[in-house]
């Protein structure tokens, strides 16, 4: 059995808090697991979204956008890179978790731009962004580990738009264990089989400090926070949700 530390959308963007990629870097060191699954808009890309106004893209910078998400990234993984380096100057063995990135729509808005404007072909990809430490996902594959079946978001097949509805009818509609982000909060089924067998369904798609102004007054207070899966196998686990002020607690 392994334990599996998830790290739900962090959105970063210029002029945001990202303390809390800190103390995550220093969970990760806690509780080490043996697998870390992050799904995927870290970048939040805002200077490419085809919702915002011109008004609201005023000022708004692509290069930006990336060095916000890769300073943040920096922060993330600064424990662990710092103990790794230790650990070799002393000649011990090194603590090497798989590190798993999913790509994520909003870190697809930069394909998106290019297609659109083919002349940025060469100029903006996804090499630009600091994920050399990590095995890309590409965005809308699953990737499964130890039975749990990961995406940034599950879709329907016919229409491509993401499955709505709550943790525990996504579980019937896509019929495996699963964990995905893009939704907001959190979100979490166990679903019994005829035989014997059980399914786990996880929806958590909120890491991040500051609040979204398009989701407004009323609906900026979701579950924000990383969530660690122990004795995973097979698909099954046991949950341990940390919420933003646990780490701030514990890790700040």
């Amino acid at each position: 059995m392994t334990r599996h530390l998830i790290i739900p959308d962090t959105q970063v963007k210029p002029g945001v808090r990202t303390d809390h990629m800190d103390w995550i870097g220093k969970a990760i060191m806690e509780y080490r697991p043996d697998v870390i699954v992050h799904l995927g808009d870290h970048w939040d890309m805002e200077s490419l979204s085809s919702y915002a106004s011109l008004k609201e893209l005023e000022g708004r910078r692509v290069m930006a956008d990336i060095e916000a998400g890769n300073e943040a990234m920096r922060r993330l993984l600064k424990p662990l890179r710092e103990y790794n380096k230790r650990r070799a100057k002393n000649k011990k063995a090194q603590y090497n978790p798989r590190l798993v990135f999913i790509m994520g729509n909003h870190e697809e808005r930069i394909e998106r731009a290019v297609a659109k404007h083919p002349a940025l072909e060469g100029l903006l990809s996804y090499d630009k962004l600091d994920l050399s430490d990590w095995e890309v996902v590409p965005f809308r594959e699953i990737i499964e580990i130890d039975g749990i079946h990961y995406t940034h978001y599950f879709y329907a097949q016919n229409s491509g738009r993401p499955y709505g509805g709550t943790a525990h009818t996504k579980l019937k509609n896509i019929g495996l264990s699963f964990t995905m982000g893009h939704q907001q909060g959190i979100d979490y089924a166990i679903r019994q089989l005829p035989n014997r067998k059980l399914q786990y369904g996880l929806v958590a798609g909120s890491c991040y400090l500051h609040d979204e102004d398009y989701r407004g007054p009323q609906a900026n207070s979701e579950w924000r926070g990383i969530v660690v899966k122990n004795d995973v196998k097979d698909g099954g686990y046991c949950i341990m949700p940390l919420d933003m002020d646990y780490l701030e607690r514990r890790f700040g």
